[in-house]
């Protein structure tokens, strides 16, 4: 079996085995051939500082303990405090993070129909697993219970954000909504509700029961789990 080339500061990709070099893996291989580091690889595209673009590759997914998800909330700022990423190549790297979320996303979102929470938190979760500060999303439904559209109402801090029931309900109204599901976030990784979270809840079914507008849910999301009011019975 060939040893993994060394990547000393003058050993260029373009001396290393044709096996060796990610595009030309990618282009004889696939692209499951390819680890983390020989993609991102890919996207830096060159080296810089004496490093490949393998080793800085590398040097990133070490860092993030060879995880995606850490990766993509690193985000153009601190990805440019590495060595040898400029802004961009950041830039690069951030916008193709962007498409993957994006694509896994429409997987979820096209025309669901939603019968339970956990279909509502798959649509939502991609939305906001990586945010540091709190966020208001709500999923609006036809009488089907097809999705309409997913849209962000408000950002906070880390410790709350505002729902202005009047900007809920009017888009509803707007594109004939005939249901909503509340979804906001905790950052601090906790899914109990706050008594403001159920005061909040509260206000916004009566707000909807006045102009025949279900409130079917309200998701709390973490970056790995979530709390329904409506399983909870809570609703």
């Amino acid at each position: 079996m060939r040893s993994r080339p060394k990547t000393d500061s003058t050993n260029s990709i373009k001396h290393w085995a044709t096996d060796d070099r990610p595009r030309e893996k990618l282009l004889d291989k696939g692209k499951l051939a390819l680890s983390h580091s020989e993609l991102l690889a890919i996207l830096i595209g060159s080296g810089s500082g004496g490093e490949n673009a393998l080793d800085l590759a590398r040097n990133i997914m070490d860092s993030c303990k060879q995880d995606l998800t850490e990766l993509s909330k690193l985000g153009v700022d601190r990805l440019c405090k590495y060595k040898g990423i400029g802004k961009v190549k950041a830039l690069v790297i951030e916008a193709a993070l962007e498409l993957g979320r994006r694509r896994q996303e429409s997987l979820f979102q096209d025309k669901q129909v939603i019968v339970a929470s956990r279909q509502a938190y798959d649509v939502i979760r991609l939305k906001m697993q990586d945010l540091g500060h709190e966020e208001f999303w709500i999923l609006y439904l036809n009488r089907a219970n097809k999705i309409m559209s997913v849209e962000n109402i408000s950002k906070g801090g880390i410790t709350g954000t505002v729902a202005d029931p009047r900007l809920i309900f009017s888009r509803a109204l707007d594109i004939k909504a005939c249901g909503v599901i509340l979804v906001h976030n905790h950052p601090s990784g906790s899914t109990r509700p706050s008594n403001q979270d159920l005061e909040l809840t509260k206000k916004l079914k009566s707000a909807g029961q006045l102009l025949d507008i279900q409130v079917m849910d309200h998701l709390i999301v973490t970056e790995d789990t979530y709390y329904s009011f409506a399983d909870e019975g809570m609703l």
